[in-house]
């Protein structure tokens, strides 16, 4: 079997493994208890990971609430921001954002908010003077994805972010998909809030964080769970310390050498591009070509039907959409606002790569697909 779907999720390395391993058994204190031993190494070790996780994006560990995941951080930095909200009732998003953050947008608008969704451009990319144009004096916040989960298309942040700064809007980021693996400087890039998985980088499933700027200016944000007040009363509830301690884990790995590994995806991600383009043609690339993630390939195979392509390959994992949205069983909403035509969508997949890819599975995958593809153009249409 071949994997080829780290943007949906990717197995867990076995070094985090180790590292969280003893905290399901001997080591299995609440880090809310007080005062005990058990109670204050499960603190610790949750505190020496969100110092990992605060470093890697330039932020401080106080600015750092564990969630269960990106999608509850997209929530609490949407819904949280509304509640505390007092003469601001506008919020701007993009078209192609997560359906985590596009959901509670649509529920904000039904309680009385102003959304404004905004469309991309045929490459994915987003237009600053279509955003600045966006922006009045009653909005409050802007979220826009640093890259997107089925394109990989990077949008520009620190531009974002210097706007939304110099407008007084707060600026919220889901960096699913980059953190860990894009350079991120919440001060550089003046980002306000900021939402990240670690399942997305080879961490356990389960757990996330929130970045919550406290100062210049400090967010007001409302929490969503009530009942104990814990992460500064950002997020009540206990706290998975095994899954923090794996989050913190992760990172540290994807400190010591993001950009080599990341080089090496890229050339992979060329090399299956370059492959298949070369075996059977007729394969164009969804997205900006040039300033997306390493790790992702969107292609639009002419002829052919991406969900029977994956039906007569079910060893090769890669999707037509993102997990969220096959869930739902709907074509891509992505490519759709990229002007997409229905035949392209449907015949669009999208390939991921990531710590454990080997040019031998891009090989191989290659060919399984050039063979499927030539039988699937072959073949009588209905």
């Amino acid at each position: 079997m071949i994997y080829l779907d780290y943007n949906a999720t990717t197995p867990l390395d076995p070094r985090v493994l180790e590292a969280m391993l003893p905290w399901f058994t001997e080591k299995f204190g609440n880090a809310a208890s007080r005062p005990h031993r058990f109670g204050a190494e499960a603190r610790d070790a949750v505190e020496t990971a969100r110092a990992e996780a605060a470093a890697l994006i330039g932020a401080d560990p106080e600015e750092i609430a564990w969630t269960s995941g990106a999608t509850e951080s997209d929530n609490l930095a949407i819904k949280g921001i509304a509640a505390a909200a007092k003469d601001r009732n506008h919020i701007v998003t993009i078209a192609t954002e997560h359906r985590a953050v596009l959901d509670p947008c649509e529920r904000l608008e039904s309680s009385g908010f102003r959304i404004s969704v905004l469309g991309v451009e045929r490459d994915g990319s987003l237009s600053l003077g279509r955003l600045e144009g966006a922006l009045t004096d009653r909005t409050l916040l802007v979220s826009a994805m640093h890259a997107n989960n089925e394109t990989g298309v990077l949008h520009p942040i620190r531009e974002i972010g210097k706007l939304c700064r110099a407008r007084g809007v707060y600026f919220h980021t889901d960096a699913t998909q980059t953190y860990g693996k894009e350079a991120i400087d919440v001060e550089a890039d003046c980002i306000d809030l900021l939402s990240a998985s670690a399942h997305k980088f080879c961490g356990p499933k389960g757990v996330g964080l929130l970045y919550l700027r406290k100062r210049g200016p400090r967010v007001r944000c409302e929490q969503l769970f009530h009942g104990g007040g814990h992460e500064r009363g950002f997020r009540s509830g206990t706290l998975n310390v095994p899954g923090i301690v794996g989050f913190g884990a992760a990172v540290a790995l994807v400190g010591q050498d993001r950009e080599k590994e990341q080089a090496r995806i890229r050339s992979l991600r060329d090399r299956l591009e370059r492959s298949l383009r070369s075996e059977i043609g007729g394969v164009e690339t969804n997205g900006d070509p040039a300033r997306r993630l390493a790790t992702t390939a969107n292609l639009a195979f002419d002829g052919v039907d991406a969900d029977a392509l994956m039906k007569a390959l079910p060893d090769l994992a890669m999707s037509s959409s993102a997990a969220c949205t096959s869930a739902r069983l709907q074509p891509s909403y992505v490519l759709g606002a990229m002007g997409g035509s229905e035949e392209r969508i449907r015949g669009s997949l999208r390939f991921s790569i990531g710590r454990f890819t080997s040019e031998a599975d891009i090989d191989a995958a290659v060919r399984e697909l050039s063979q499927e593809v030539r039988r699937q153009r072959k073949a009588p249409r209905a």
